[in-house]
């Protein structure tokens, strides 16, 4: 079933999305070569937990981390690890969901480390134009497909990127994932038809070759790319409202300015 969101769970979810977006631009002087992926889950914890809100990942179907830390071809669902060290070149995506006061919010957000190549860079930069291309279709009468279709035909057409089809974004609030699932491709004019007040993730993982995903690994949860190429992810939680796509968690009001 999908819920329908007051202006005021909305605005909760906002707050609970600050924080995540607080996190993410303090993240910007943690990540850089020579920390262990560790670090970052350190970091994320204390940050969530001294603002008075709760990792909302730990303990999720016995997920044990407040984050998902993956790195280069690994695509999502990474576990912090003590002994692995980051590189110059190196390209991170650390995943988090916040719970404040019961309201719900996700983001997922791509780091260079140090210096990388301009194939990372572009992989980067298209992937993050792509969550934006596909927000401005979350708009009330269009539908889910709307989203994905404009995701996966400026990624892998215009762009001859992989859009990984295994994982997709979500409803969200007041529980972690609910419908309506938002895949980051697709068909126009399909799906649900978006209504004010749903909260949804949109969440692109864009891959150098091949969108397939293997899921072999013995933890159950890491994904990593079928051919190795690198994996790039942005999320955003955003509410469908009267005015357009509110984004709850922005880490550039001057970027999102039309958003927020």
């Amino acid at each position: 079933m999908i819920s329908i969101k007051s202006p005021r769970e909305i605005e909760a979810m906002r707050k609970s999305g600050a924080i995540i977006a607080g996190m993410h631009i303090g993240l910007r002087d943690i990540i850089k070569p020579g920390i262990s992926s560790w670090v970052i889950e350190d970091f994320c914890r204390d940050y969530i937990e001294s603002h008075g809100a709760v990792a909302a990942q730990i303990g999720f179907e016995g997920y044990e981390y407040a984050t998902c830390v993956s790195i280069n071809e690994e695509i999502c669902h990474g576990f912090p690890r003590k002994h692995v060290m980051l590189k110059n070149g190196d390209l991170v995506k650390v995943d988090t969901v916040v719970e404040l006061d019961g309201a719900f919010s996700d983001s997922c957000w791509s780091y260079a480390v140090g210096e990388v190549s301009d194939e990372v860079q572009k992989l980067m930069d298209v992937t993050k134009k792509s969550l934006y291309m596909g927000i401005d279709q979350a708009v009330i009468g269009n539908r889910i497909g709307d989203i994905g279709a404009v995701i996966q035909h400026y990624t892998e057409d215009e762009n001859g990127f992989g859009d990984v089809r295994e994982f997709v974004g979500h409803g969200i609030g007041p529980t972690m994932h609910e419908d309506p699932s938002v895949p980051a491709y697709g068909e126009a004019g399909r799906g649900p038809r978006l209504k004010e007040g749903m909260t949804i993730t949109i969440e692109p993982m864009i891959n150098m070759g091949t969108w397939k995903a293997d899921v072999s690994d013995p933890s159950g949860w890491l994904a990593v790319t079928e051919d190795g190429g690198w994996s790039c992810q942005y999320e955003h939680t955003l509410a469908i409202t009267k005015d357009g796509p509110k984004i709850l968690t922005s880490q550039d009001p001057e970027f999102d300015a039309k958003y927020l």
